[in-house]
């Protein structure tokens, strides 16, 4: 059994999310909860809530389902919008300032014995 949750327009570049998603990549739900709770990154809240919200859409399907043998299958941090504006500088010049956003899924899956080695 298979749960999915998804956030849009976080507002965390893709690629400081991807450094956090990295992280808890294809452990288990209990173990990458406690790796974030001691992971200073902007992006660690918000995959904390999602890999709750995750485990949680497992556990509402089926409630047979053992929490302790659910784990993060898959972890996708895509690009999302980008705000972009200008801030003028010196002598009539001008930079752009990108304010990059993320999609952020996960996808956490119930290990089976055929998985175990």
């Amino acid at each position: 059994m298979e749960g999915r949750a998804k956030i849009r327009n976080v507002s965390v570049a893709p690629r400081k999310a991807r450094l956090v998603a990295d992280l808890v990549k294809n452990q288990y739900v209990d173990d990458a909860l406690n790796q974030l709770l001691f992971t200073h990154k902007a992006a660690a809240p918000v995959i904390y809530k999602l890999i709750q919200s995750a485990a949680a859409n497992v556990q509402y399907q089926d409630p047979t389902v053992d929490a302790a043998n659910l784990y993060v299958k898959e972890i996708r941090v895509d690009e999302g919008i980008t705000r972009k504006w200008i801030r003028h500088r010196a002598r009539g010049m001008a930079n752009r300032i990108f304010k990059r956003q993320s999609h952020i899924t996960v996808v956490v899956d119930e290990e089976s014995d055929d998985d175990v080695e």
